[in-house]
């Protein structure tokens, strides 16, 4: 397995576009909740050891990870709320969580963006990098701080709204969840466009 690198920044810093700062999201897939982006601009002398995809970590070392980018790193947070996806739909609301993200950074240089398709309404340099948390850093960076971040926020809202397991299934479509749905009906933190969501409406 190949390990995220700094190529795409080094890349964009020979062309003069010194502060770079990776982005990601999570919490497309899930049926609650919103859905989060961080953007991150690293210290190139200070990375902690072992950044990776957040997926590959264990929760520990995310943890871990999250606290060490805080107190090393630039670290922004966006979201898009539940009206707003439902609203906008998924991917779009997506796209919105991380520029407000990138414009809680202040100003950048340039832009890594995990995925194929950059926001319409992006107007910095950027660059969208498809399974971007794997291959950046800062990417790699900016994903185990929006996974924390958000689990986090859905262990909270899993004390709002007890018995949809939320604080193990952070929102996704698990067996429990879906059996929750059906037994105690829809919550305001829910995403009435997803289907089985909508199924239940």
């Amino acid at each position: 397995m190949t390990q995220p690198d700094l190529s795409f920044e080094d890349a964009a810093r020979a062309r003069g576009l010194l502060r770079v700062a990776g982005v990601d999201e999570v919490g497309r897939g899930p049926l609650a909740g919103p859905v989060v982006a961080a953007a991150v601009v690293l210290d190139v002398a200070r990375i902690p050891e072992g950044l990776n995809d957040s997926k590959v970590l264990t929760a520990r070392r995310r943890e871990d990870l999250a606290e060490m980018l805080g107190a090393c790193a630039q670290v922004a947070i966006g979201q898009a709320s539940v009206e707003e996806i439902d609203r906008i739909n998924i991917l779009e609301a997506s796209h919105l969580a991380m520029m407000r993200a990138v414009a809680q950074l202040g100003a950048v240089d340039h832009v890594l963006m995990d995925g194929n398709r950059l926001p319409r309404d992006l107007t910095l340099s950027a660059e969208a990098v498809v399974k971007g948390d794997g291959r950046s850093l800062s990417i790699a960076a900016a994903s185990i701080i929006a996974k924390v971040w958000r689990d986090r926020l859905m262990v909270d809202l899993a004390q709002q709204w007890p018995g949809y397991g939320w604080e193990r299934n952070f929102g996704y479509p698990s067996k429990e969840h879906r059996e929750a749905l059906v037994r105690l009906g829809v919550t305001p933190a829910h995403r009435r466009s997803f289907k089985p969501v909508r199924n239940m409406l």
